[in-house]
């Protein structure tokens, strides 16, 4: 029986912030502030050449705790695991999360996959009591969309 025992592995999961979150830490209370933080946390080399999607994740003060890589993709697409997401809001003991992925095209709009995945998250938070603020479009000439301000959230 034991050698059934051996063959488990002990899962750990853990969060260890690389920088403390102190009142230092900016709070996020519009759209534009938002897209002007993860459009400078974007990789220039990268914004009008791939796909890429990112999670801010804040405090119940809105304050931000850090942003994680969610994925990166082609020119067409990425993949964003609404899974992965919300393990590191869960993680890191976010309150609030905001989606932002980047259109390399220049095109602010929404895609109809995007919108999916909005609601997809957005459901999957609410059973965890935590709230997604908003979804930001970016793209390479530094235009956003914001699907809080267009009453889609």
């Amino acid at each position: 029986m034991q050698t059934l025992f051996n063959q488990i592995a002990e899962v750990k999961l853990s969060y260890v912030p690389s920088k403390p979150v102190t009142k230092n830490r900016p709070i996020m209370t519009s759209s534009k502030q938002s897209f002007e933080t993860f459009f400078y946390f974007w990789d220039m080399s990268q914004i009008a050449y791939r796909e890429s999607f990112k999670v801010m994740l804040l405090n119940r003060a809105n304050r931000v705790i850090g942003i994680m890589n969610v994925s990166e993709g082609g020119q067409a697409g990425t993949v964003a695991d609404p899974k992965m997401i919300l393990q590191s809001a869960l993680l890191s003991h976010a309150a609030s999360i905001i989606l932002c992925h980047n259109h390399p095209s220049g095109n602010t709009r929404p895609s109809e996959a995007d919108i999916k995945l909005t609601r997809r998250i957005k459901e999957g938070a609410g059973f965890l009591d935590i709230n997604v603020l908003d979804h930001i479009i970016l793209t390479p000439e530094g235009d956003y969309y914001s699907f809080a301000d267009e009453g889609m959230m």
